[in-house]
């Protein structure tokens, strides 16, 4: 008699655990008296996202920063929980637990079903994947989101050439490309991003340099604009740009700006000289580096913030030139 009370007490012990150990996903049976049974699939892993997140495939890429960390449960919790970013490019292997080394994440609540919490990204490495662990009560091990962060923006290099002479009032064509030169990407990718992906280009004309004391475009009008695409390669024409009816050559500021898919911006520059016959010169100035921009660090000038200087490695160049560089191989 007592061994039966033993191997009965042993039994129920189980099953109490495993009840207590339910899983992502597990299936609870809600069988009735019908003959119909229904199975309902419970969740107890929460969804996470980030500010900046995009899907790209089947992956998720966040960019480098402060941002917002949102948890969302599909039940109220009754029980704190805890989120942990472990460090990005620095996991061999994911662990059952969270590596001691990961900062917790303080999170706020109004309703049990949503937290929300800041946390900054490391804006130094690209390409390495991060975990983000959510540990609560109901599960056995923390459940676990996982992002790869892009830090750096695309790259091209856009060769530039004129076109035909307008018959439609006058004016002189312009194109915009980056198709690959053999001379010079024999083993690079003329246009692209390593992460996320390439996401949208524009390109524009100003009349006078662009940026003054806020940095930033539109800080003008510009004269002639590309629609933009939304993928490599770049191709643009501008059509019936203006020339001086002068002695003196027109002076066009020209911009490009590149973004990836998670908000990261590369900008190449460049003066456009045209004389009335549409011959054209190309001026190249210092541009972004890796996509990271502060107060006009990606467009030097002069005191005053009136006329642009030439990079170092900048020289008048004649057509076809090319500008921005081409996207290295790892």
């Amino acid at each position: 008699m007592k061994k039966l009370l033993l191997v009965l007490a042993l039994i129920a012990m189980a099953s109490f655990l495993f009840v207590g150990c339910l899983g992502e996903g597990t299936t609870t049976d809600t069988d009735t008296d019908t003959d119909t049974d229904t199975d309902v699939v419970v969740s107890i892993c929460p969804t996470v996202e980030v500010t900046s997140q995009q899907l790209v495939g089947t992956k998720t890429y966040i960019k480098g920063g402060s941002q917002t960390i949102t948890v969302t449960f599909a039940d109220p919790q009754t029980e704190p929980i805890s989120v942990y970013v472990g460090k990005v490019c620095n996991e061999k292997a994911l662990p059952d637990g969270v590596p001691d080394d990961s900062p917790e994440v303080i999170m706020y609540t109004t309703d049990n079903l949503t937290y929300t919490g800041s946390f900054t990204f490391s804006k130094t490495v690209n390409c390495c994947e991060g975990i983000i662990y959510v540990m609560t009560c109901n599960t056995c091990a923390p459940c676990k989101e996982s992002f790869i962060i892009d830090n750096v923006g695309p790259a091209s290099e856009i060769k530039i050439s004129k076109g035909a002479v307008c018959t439609c009032g006058g004016g002189c064509t312009i194109d915009f490309d980056s198709t690959a030169d053999t001379t010079v990407c024999t083993t690079d990718v003329c246009c692209g991003d390593y992460c996320s992906g390439f996401a949208s280009y524009t390109l524009d004309l100003y009349t006078a340099a662009p940026f003054d004391a806020c940095c930033d475009v539109p800080c003008a009008t510009p004269a002639y604009s590309c629609p933009g695409g939304v993928a490599c390669p770049i191709d643009c024409t501008l059509s019936c740009i203006a020339t001086t009816t002068t002695t003196t050559d027109k002076v066009y500021y020209a911009v490009a700006a590149l973004l990836d898919n998670v908000g990261n911006r590369t900008r190449y520059y460049a003066t456009l000289t045209i004389d009335s016959g549409c011959g054209l010169t190309v001026q190249e100035y210092e541009g972004e580096v890796d996509g990271v921009a502060s107060v006009c660090s990606d467009f030097e000038t002069t005191k005053g913030g009136e006329q642009p200087v030439v990079a170092a490695s900048s020289t008048v160049i004649g057509v076809p030139a090319k500008i921005g560089a081409c996207l290295t191989t790892k």
